[in-house]
Parts: C-alpha cells; sequence; structure tokens
C-alpha cells in the first residue's frame, strides 16, 4: 500500500524541484526526505527524479504520476474533512422511529427543522413502527432513535425522556345536547353511539378505553371501528358517535362540526417517550436528542 505522506513529500519535491526548498515547504530536515523519495522510488520499481548538485527533475514517469498522485491526495483530504463532520455531526444519517401520537403532538416536526437547519446535509430514514418494534431495533442498532408509548428497562440498554404527556379530549358533534354541560358526568355517556380505534396486530388503545368506562361505572357501546384517529374524528363530523382522542389531536382539528370537552374523571393519558442506547456516542444522534428536549422545554 502507498504511504499518503510520501506521495505529499514526493508533490512538494516534484512542485519546487529542490529538496531544501520541499523539506522547507515540509517542516522536515532534508536527509529524512531524501530517503522517503528513494524508498518511494524503490517500492514503485521506477526512477521518479533525475538529480543535480542543485536541483533534482521529474522524468517522464514522475511527470504520469504527479498527476494521480495530486488527484489522490485532493481525494485523500476530502476523506478527511468528511470525516470530521461526520464527527461533528454535521453530516451522516439517522434513522428514527415513531408512534403515531408523536405525529399528533408535534414532537418529531419542530426538532427535525432544528436539525436540518443545524445539519442540512444529513440524511433521515423516518418509520412509523410500534413501541416494542422500535425497542428491538434500537438494541440492534438498525435504529438509532425511536419516540415510543412507554419507557424502556433500562436494564435493556436503552435509555429515555418524557416528551409528551397529555389527557384525552371527548370529541362529540356540535350539535350534540352535552356540548353545553357544565361537567360531563359519566352516566351521560351510557347508551351512547361510540366510535374505537382499533390497532392491529395489538390493539392497546381500546381495551384501556374499556377500562377507563367501566372503572367510572358504564361501559360504552362502540358501534364504529376505525384504523385512526383521524377516521374516528370523520365520522364524530358526520354526527356517528362519541370518541376519544389525545388533547394535541383535537387543539390541531379545525373541523367547524367538531366540540371537544375534558373529561376529568377519564384517567387516560397519552405519552410518548424519546428513546436511544444508553451508549450510543454519535455527535449526531446527540444533537438530534438535544434537539427534542430543547423544544419540549420550550413549550
Amino acid at each position: 500500500m502507498l504511504d499518503l505522506r510520501q506521495l505529499r513529500y514526493f508533490i512538494a519535491v516534484a512542485e519546487t524541484e529542490n529538496i531544501a526548498r520541499a523539506a522547507e515547504r515540509l517542516h522536515i530536515s532534508q536527509s529524512p526526505l531524501s530517503r522517503q523519495i528513494k524508498q518511494l522510488e524503490d517500492q514503485l520499481g521506477v526512477q521518479l527524479f533525475e538529480r543535480s548538485k542543485q536541483r533534482v527533475h521529474l522524468t517522464q514517469e514522475g511527470h504520469d504520476l504527479l498527476g494521480e498522485a495530486r488527484a489522490l491526495m485532493a481525494n485523500a483530504l476530502r476523506v478527511e474533512a468528511f470525516g470530521r463532520r461526520l464527527g461533528s455531526g454535521e453530516v451522516g444519517r439517522l434513522a428514527i422511529g415513531y408512534v403515531e401520537g408523536a405525529l399528533h403532538a408535534n414532537v418529531l416536526g419542530p426538532a427535525l427543522r432544528r436539525l436540518r437547519r443545524a445539519s442540512p446535509s444529513v440524511a433521515l430514514s423516518l418509520q412509523g413502527l410500534g413501541t416494542t418494534v422500535q425497542f428491538e431495533r434500537l438494541r440492534q442498532r438498525t435504529l438509532d432513535l425511536g419516540f415510543a408509548y412507554r419507557a424502556p428497562d433500562e436494564a435493556a440498554g436503552l435509555r429515555s425522556a418524557l416528551v409528551v404527556d397529555e389527557p384525552l379530549l371527548i370529541a362529540m358533534h356540535k350539535d350534540d345536547p352535552l356540548r353545553k354541560a357544565k361537567a360531563i358526568q359519566p352516566a351521560q355517556l351510557d347508551q351512547r353511539p361510540w366510535i374505537s380505534v382499533v390497532r392491529q396486530p395489538v390493539d392497546t388503545i381500546r381495551p384501556a378505553l374499556l377500562a377507563a368506562c367501566q372503572r367510572a361505572g358504564f361501559t360504552p357501546d362502540i358501534v364504529y371501528e376505525t384504523s385512526d384517529p383521524l377516521s374516528s374524528l370523520h365520522l364524530v363530523s358526520a354526527g356517528l358517535g362519541l370518541a376519544v382522542v389525545q388533547a394535541s389531536l383535537g387543539a390541531a382539528n379545525a373541523s367547524p362540526e367538531i366540540v371537544f370537552r375534558e373529561l376529568p374523571w377519564l384517567d387516560l393519558r397519552v405519552r410518548v417517550h424519546l428513546v436511544w442506547r444508553a451508549q450510543e456516542q454519535r455527535p449526531l444522534v446527540a444533537r438530534f436528542r438535544g434537539a427534542v428536549l430543547k423544544q419540549r422545554a420550550l413549550e
């Protein structure tokens, strides 16, 4: 393998045509410089310079090698610069997993904007994944960070920070008589048609809703099932039933057909945790994590 240092020495001698001036440019003494040039010639099996008392001149083979050496050194400098940018987090690739609640709470978008402003050359891979899948892929190192519905077990080598914690709101049609109630009581929701989100293959939302309502003293009559909360809100706007959604989704919904109310007795909340590997040392991961936490602190 060629020594890049020897090529750098070769280029300096070729450009100055003088060992002394080249040594001065390289900040080394003449003797080691001459030895390195001779070693390069021996390694390549070709004479690169014709030597005289005062000057050295490139041979034809030396001229031919000079162009290739300059190109190789330029590439080496680009590689070094790119490596330094990787080390500083200016470039690279991030794979980020997220649950739906992170999007509804608008925690992901602002952090990505901050990262893009600081590191515009970073390539991003955003993957909608369940919480358990995110934990597994973080451990497998195919995911760099995740937004999950629960905190991981720290014994598994993962760390987390809570970034979303908000209540669920009940959504009803604007003509629903309950919209004017001072405080909606559980008994007022009994025997009413409900719209529920069903997740496959794992449904964690409907069982939690049923359990919370049963603790409040009634069982919701679920007559419609949807795959996501936005679809549920479309049915609510059509006057087909009641639904519960996280507060930020209610705040973002501009439909004049829907009214959102709090249910203080409904002990359900949406929590989203930012998750990363405990031993993660990549500056780019730390930069994104800092962007998320800074955004959280500003809210």
